[in-house]
Formats: structure tokens, sequence, C-alpha cells
């Protein structure tokens, strides 16, 4: 920059009042199932020390909040306890099968480069869509990518529709398709892995007033990626 531009700036005040780094982001997120839908997404931009969650360690309160009843306040708070920005619940409510809905995200520091998306995956026991810390890219552009299932490790997939959803209370809030059936006895039991992991779909079954299965194999099983990301950076 010329020297004399650069003093007449600094006079005015317009190098010290303008941020050292603004880029827009524009987040969408497609629901890819069948018949699985989103609870509130959580959106959120922050610096590399933020996990909302990690696969292969536990999960953490505030996780297993989100992943078995759809709460994102916890997550909310560790975002910004770390200075992070974020959109929550975007769709104003449940994001239904094959339903887009996009987020726009304003950074203005270096150190809010790493995007994290959550999203319970209803209905399951603690089931979630979640993407973990992406370094978003440095260059103008449009990037797709896609999500996969996350199982919390903090309940047993029972798949019993109950009205549950509490941390810790065993059964699936609801099924907000009004699909599922009643009377299950049980389709699992405790997690092999009591870590976060990829989940292994829905089991279901067809009998809507018995079974081990509250949900229908036929309209909630599904097969990972379970949304597709879009990424703009404008």
């Amino acid at each position: 920059m010329n020297k004399t531009i650069a003093m007449a700036l600094l006079s005015s005040g317009l190098i010290l009042n303008a941020p050292a780094f603004a880029r827009d982001v524009n987040v969408e997120i497609t629901n890819l199932t069948n018949g699985i839908y989103f609870t509130p997404l959580l959106v959120a931009a922050h610096s590399q020390d933020v996990d909302l969650f990690e696969v292969g360690t536990s999960a953490s309160a505030s996780l297993q909040a989100m992943a078995e009843g759809g709460d994102i306040s916890g997550l909310i708070l560790e975002v910004e306890s770390h200075g992070g920005i974020y959109v929550a619940n975007p769709a104003a409510g449940l994001l239904a099968p094959g339903a887009t809905v996009s987020a726009d995200l304003e950074l203005e520091h270096h150190h809010k480069t790493y995007l994290s998306i959550t999203g319970m995956l209803l209905p399951t026991n603690d089931g979630f869509v979640g993407l973990d810390a992406l370094k978003l890219p440095k260059k103008r552009g449009t990037y797709t990518f896609y999500l996969k299932g996350y199982d919390a490790g903090t309940e047993a997939n029972d798949e019993i529709i109950n009205g549950g959803g509490a941390p810790g209370v065993a059964g699936i809030p609801a099924d907000p398709g009004g699909i599922g059936g009643s009377g299950a006895t049980g389709a699992a039991g405790v997690d092999h892995n009591a870590t976060v992991h990829i989940h292994r779909g829905v089991l279901g079954d067809t009998d809507p007033v018995g079974g081990i299965s509250d949900l229908d194999g036929r309209v909630h099983h599904w097969a990972n990626p379970v949304a597709r990301l879009v990424v703009t950076i404008k």
C-alpha cells in the first residue's frame, strides 16, 4: 500500500476500525434419509480447540443431551465459551426427509475457521448427524461434503418409542412421521462400543403393535451418508 494512502487511512481510523479478516459463509444442509428427521440443528464456526464431538471418545454431557433428546443448549454454551459463533435451529423446527435448510455465518477473525454441525436423528435412541471441526477452505467457492449418522454410545438402541429423551432415560421421544409402532420388546442391548461411533442404522420390524422394535424397517432404515452439506465461501 502507498505510504501516503496508508497514513491517510490510519489517521481517519479506517484501518483500526476495519476487521482484519472477514468472510461470509453460507451453509446448506439437506436431509438425505427416507424416514428420519433432524431435530433443531446447531451450525457453529469456531477455533481449533473446540470439539462438539469426537469419534472414538466418550460423549460429553452436552452431546448426550443433544443425541438423546435434541437439546442443543449445552453445546451452544460450549461454542460461546470459546468465542465461537453459531446459528441455532435454522429450520425453525425439524428438518424433514428430503428437506433443505441454509444458514449464514460471518467470520470476522482468523481463528473462527472450523465448522461443526450437530442434530439428533429422530426416531433413534442416541443417533445424530454430525460434522466434527471441518477446516473451512480459504478460497472462495462452493464445496460439497456428505455427513454421516453417529451413535453417541450413551444409550442402548432398544428402538422403543416411549416419550423418553432426557439423558439417562431409555427410549425414543417420538416418531415425527407418525409411522412408528408400539409394544416393542426391545431391539438391542447395551452398545458394545460406548464411545461415539458410526451408527449401525435401524433394525426395525414390520409389526406395528409388537415385535422387537417400534420402528418400521421399511421406512426408518438408512445407510450413510444421511446429509449433504454445501458450503459456499463468499
